[in-house]
């Protein structure tokens, strides 16, 4: 009778422990899970920051050739 006790509280100790370790099996492929996600975030953001930062240069260059074209016909026009 005392073995049989002793074997429900083991069989008993050991289902708690494997669904703690389930748990937290779990939590950590969330964890992973959202930290890809995060990455995923980032990069697509960098990527968005750097198509910006090209448009702008591009814009920049463009409004520099106009600023320049003008120059030169003034100093066409001039002489």
């Amino acid at each position: 009778m005392k073995s049989d006790m002793i074997q429900l509280l083991d069989s008993m100790e050991n289902t708690i422990i494997m669904q703690h370790h389930a748990r937290a099996a779990k939590r950590a492929q969330k964890a992973a899970m959202e930290k890809k996600d995060f990455q995923e975030k980032l990069m697509r953001a960098a990527m968005n920051e750097i198509e910006i930062q090209g448009k702008a240069c591009k814009v920049k260059g463009n409004d520099d050739a106009v600023q320049r074209d003008q120059l030169m016909s003034m100093m066409m026009g001039g002489f």
